[in-house]
């Protein structure tokens, strides 16, 4: 069972998580099983370029962390080429149910990224439908009220580094269908990148005390945070922002490939709310 800490209340003062609450999580998280999860994230259908991201994204701890469960319905919020998909949809297909909520897909709103971005995850979703085909897609607007599923049958939302886009797009109707979808007591599970709370958030990075503020805000209860997905080596100064880093390495000269690359992914916050 690999080991779990929960962010010292130090870090965040005034956000302190309950005695009770806080003992409550590790004894679910003790009980939980993970052999299903070790070996769905070690299958031969990942490709080699997923699975090297496995060091920084730690799946296997990450949904732990979240207490997903094979028989949960779970809705994963704009899933992007499937990195997340690729394991949560066999982890969930025999008992449980995944939701893909994803981009428009009216060309009339949708932008050419999103488009194309919805024509990679399906052919991904297409080209393995002994594991993909139960996936249910569904679509989400930036902007506007989505249904992301019958109100009240969802178990879990997880939110992989999308936090900082909508934040900028106005949480309201992001966080209001979440709500709406979620059962009593479901859970919300975010990953995203994390900025120095002396620091100006931006260029990717959110503060936790912003997104803490703002779930509670829209009836989300802030449960706990752990370390797992945090790097040191990101110094979150970099001249275009979190994009410089691995994966993505965007507008990176050759000459800085090496230095971005052993900094390794951005340092990342790891969340836990559940809905009031």
């Amino acid at each position: 069972m690999s080991e779990h800490k929960t962010r010292s209340t130090a870090r965040l003062p005034g956000l302190a998580v309950g005695l009770a609450a806080l003992l409550a999580l590790s004894t679910s998280l003790e009980a939980q099983d993970t052999d299903a999860l070790n070996t769905v994230v070690a299958g031969d259908h990942r490709s080699a370029t997923n699975q090297a991201r496995d060091e920084y994204r730690n799946p296997v701890d990450t949904l732990t962390f979240f207490g997903v469960e094979p028989d949960h319905t779970v809705v994963e919020i704009f899933p992007g080429t499937g990195w997340y998909t690729e394991i949560l949809a066999p982890y969930l297909r025999d008992e449980g149910k995944l939701i893909a909520a994803g981009y428009p897909r009216d060309p009339e709103v949708a932008s050419a990224f999103m488009i194309q971005l919805n024509g990679t995850f399906d052919a991904m979703l297409d080209a393995r439908p002994d594991l993909y085909n139960r996936v249910e897609v569904a679509e989400l607007h930036p902007r506007q009220r989505s249904v992301l599923a019958e109100p009240g049958t969802v178990d879990a939302i997880l939110d992989f580094r999308n936090a900082h886009n909508w934040f900028n797009w106005g949480p309201a109707e992001m966080l209001g269908a979440w709500h709406e979808a979620l059962k009593p007591g479901g859970i919300v599970g975010i990953v995203d990148h994390r900025m120095d709370p002396a620091r100006d958030a931006g260029n990717g990075y959110i503060h936790e005390k912003t997104l803490i503020n703002t779930m509670e805000e829209y009836g989300f209860r802030y449960v706990g945070s752990t370390e797992i997905n945090a790097n040191a080596r990101d110094t979150k100064d970099h001249p275009g922002g979190v994009w410089n880093l691995p994966p993505n390495l965007r507008d990176v000269a050759e000459a800085d490939r090496t230095k971005y690359l052993e900094i390794g992914e951005s340092d990342r916050l790891t969340m836990l709310f559940r809905k009031n």
